[in-house]
């Protein structure tokens, strides 16, 4: 019985010990992350946290308990500052993200404002277009899901593009807002760093500007779902955007990112929609589709993937063509 005692104290220190490394660990990256000011405030604000916990530890040795109180004490605080930081919609955004859609309905008629239509002249660089279009939701008859690769297999990036009969599309994108200052790490994005940001655009500007500009490595799907699936998806982006735009929220690299907005999203109108841990892995989607039948093309997932790449053929169509979207559909 002595023994069974003694290790199941030996386990609750380790288990202690660990939690208290992973919570140095988060609030020293925090502190980098969220004061503001120079690189050197905050490499000093994230060195001091260290030199506290290093002078706990030391104290640890005579006082335990003063040093455990005082460690509980110093995560209180943290957790006070770290409810204080709220997202914002008054930022100096990145001209990119600098708008965001919100749109109305009209019986059928969706009117979406701050539809983005830029005329991309680098990864970086583009003729900024806003404009406001209309969509009849009579005559949507298309979702496509786009994947998009920048790095690892993993990750990708999640975009939905609906198309109507009359020819018009628009891609749904849930991005990260960033400031004029800022570029995106995933790491950052554990941080409250960007904002979420719901984007509307035309393809040959947030697909070309993947295929073409960045050369990422991107992917088509055709979704195969009911009109009235297709409509309330649809119609759930825009309401959600609208929301967005008044009630602003932080972007999350797990928990809120550009696949399980779509995948909260899409749970609305299906909510038997099984959970996987594809949805966070979204690299891994195009096996999720496949498996799920949820892909126009019934194809397995080596064949599938090789039917929805599209960077190759809008790189060799030029700098973007009006028929872009035709173009990377052949």
């Amino acid at each position: 019985m002595k023994y069974l005692l003694r290790l199941m104290g030996i386990l609750l220190l380790v288990i202690l010990a660990l939690i208290a490394v992973i919570a140095t660990g988060w609030i020293t990256l925090a502190l980098w992350y969220r004061i503001p000011g120079s690189d050197l405030v905050r490499s000093a604000a994230s060195g001091l946290w260290l030199l506290f916990v290093l002078a706990i530890l030391s104290l640890g040795r005579k006082s335990p308990l003063t040093s455990v109180v005082l460690f509980l004490m110093s995560l209180v605080v943290v957790g006070i500052w770290w409810q204080s930081i709220k997202p914002s919609l008054d930022r100096d955004w990145a001209v990119d993200v600098s708008r965001t859609v919100t749109g109305t309905v009209d019986d059928n008629i969706v009117t979406l404002q701050n539809v983005r239509n830029f005329h991309w002249t680098s990864d970086s660089a583009a003729d900024a277009r806003w404009e406001t279009r209309q969509y009849d939701l009579n005559k949507l008859n298309e979702a496509d899901m786009v994947l998009s690769y920048w790095g690892m297999d993993a990750i990708a990036h999640t975009l939905v593009s609906f198309g109507f009969e009359d020819g018009q599309r628009v891609v749904f994108s849930v991005e990260t807002r960033r400031e004029k200052t800022e570029s995106y790490s995933s790491i950052a994005g554990f941080f409250k760093t960007y904002e979420l940001a719901f984007l509307a655009a035309d393809e040959r500007d947030i697909l070309y500007l993947r295929t073409n500009m960045r050369k990422e490595d991107t992917y088509l799907y055709p979704l195969d779902i009911p009109k009235q699936a297709m409509r309330a998806l649809f119609l759930n982006y825009v309401n959600s955007a609208d929301q967005l735009a008044k009630q602003p929220q932080f972007y999350d690299t797990i928990t809120t990112n550009c696949t399980t907005v779509v995948f909260d999203l899409a749970r609305q109108i299906e909510p038997g929609i099984p959970t996987d841990y594809r949805v966070l892995l979204s690299g891994y989607l195009p096996g999720y589709l496949a498996e799920h039948g949820a892909s126009v093309w019934k194809l397995p997932e080596a064949e599938l993937r090789k039917r929805a790449a599209i960077s190759s053929k809008a790189q060799a169509a030029g700098n973007e063509p009006a028929d872009y979207s035709s173009v990377i559909r052949q």
